[in-house]
């Protein structure tokens, strides 16, 4: 890794040079950020930057969904729930399956299963991108609120298809009652045991002496508690980290100091940008 340092640091400047850039012509960055990243794949000799898919879950994808929850109205969330709940799980779910049929039909040797574990990588949208998109792009407030409330749960829906589509492929056989019953846990046991864990980060701001810094410490904290403990019990750890998330959001005012919230929310909007 230290013999590429350089390499890195070349890449941070031209990510914040391009983030620049999308702000002066007014397009969203990631748009800019994903065409920069093909063209310097093309680059002859270019060091290859390789990153464990675990670290992606355990280390990136809390914070940033955890973030995106925080962000979210539990209002607008609420209001909107059967539209973004038949985005998020249904949609997903004939994505997933449009994509499963078309692979094995027109792919020799391509199985239902692998169709569905392609599926499941290629059909929920990124919640952080969508965040990020929303805010450059001027829409309604009802389908913001419906993109951004779809784009937070359909990365569990996707998970939960990629998961049960691994196990296919990989045994060669599909239980529906088992799958149906790992399903209602993983959706269940994710939100019960996100806000289990929130419960315990509400109290532990209530009863002890915190101050701002201690507060956004317990920030960072509190959404890998959520992952790691309900996907130590074989629930979704998206579900926990976002319900949990929407939890402490809404109820950030009983346990936050104003000097924690504002300190708290400029932490994370330039973490979020970091990472």
């Amino acid at each position: 890794m230290l013999e590429n340092f350089e390499f890195y640091l070349f890449l941070a400047l031209i990510i914040t040079m391009l983030i620049m850039l999308a702000k002066k012509i007014q397009v969203a960055y990631p748009i800019l950020l994903v065409l920069a990243g093909l063209l310097i794949s093309f680059i002859p000799g270019v060091p290859r930057i390789k990153i464990e898919p675990e670290l992606i879950f355990i280390i990136f994808l809390p914070p940033l969904l955890y973030e995106a929850a925080w962000s979210t109205s539990w209002k607008e969330l609420w209001r909107w729930r059967r539209i973004i709940f038949s985005f998020a799980f249904v949609v997903v779910f004939f994505t997933a399956l449009s994509v499963a049929v078309f692979a094995n039909y027109f792919i020799p040797g391509f199985s239902l299963a692998l169709g569905f574990l392609l599926g499941g990588i290629v059909s929920p949208p990124d919640a952080v991108s969508a965040g990020a998109i929303l805010k450059f792009v001027k829409v309604p407030k009802r389908l913001a609120s419906i993109l951004e409330g779809e784009s937070l749960l359909n990365d569990a829906s996707s998970l939960i298809i990629f998961r049960f589509a691994m196990i296919a492929a990989a045994t060669g056989q599909f239980v529906w009652l088992e799958a149906a019953g790992s399903f209602i846990w993983m959706c269940v046991g994710g939100v019960g045991i996100g806000l289990s864990v929130a419960y315990l980060f509400f109290k532990m701001h209530k009863i002890l002496p915190t101050d701002p810094n201690i507060d956004i410490l317990l920030t960072f904290i509190a959404p890998f508690s959520m992952y790691l403990a309900a996907e130590e019990l074989h629930a979704s750890g998206i579900l926990a980290v976002v319900s949990g998330g929407l939890f402490l959001s809404y109820r950030s005012h009983d346990f936050l100091s104003s000097a924690s919230r504002i300190r708290a929310v400029t932490v994370w909007e330039s973490f979020c940008f970091f990472t």
